[in-house]
């Protein structure tokens, strides 16, 4: 893949899975509820962006513009 766009997108759904990771871990090791506040919300965050992404991903198939 050379489009630089298209690159952008895939490094933003690899760093969904890293922030869905980081969530998983840091909510196992958390040690009050104000923590899980928080890595509940970067959760939601990376799921969000990711299907964000995945339908952008989507947009540009169906433009011709995935390489």
């Amino acid at each position: 893949m050379s489009s630089a766009f298209n690159e952008n997108l895939l490094r933003l759904k690899r760093l969904t899975n890293e922030m869905l990771a980081l969530a998983d871990e840091g909510d196992a090791q958390r040690n009050d509820p104000s923590c899980g506040i928080i890595y509940g919300i970067l959760r939601d965050s990376a799921y969000r962006l990711r299907r964000l992404a995945e339908e952008e991903c989507d947009k540009h198939r169906l433009a011709g513009k995935w390489d």
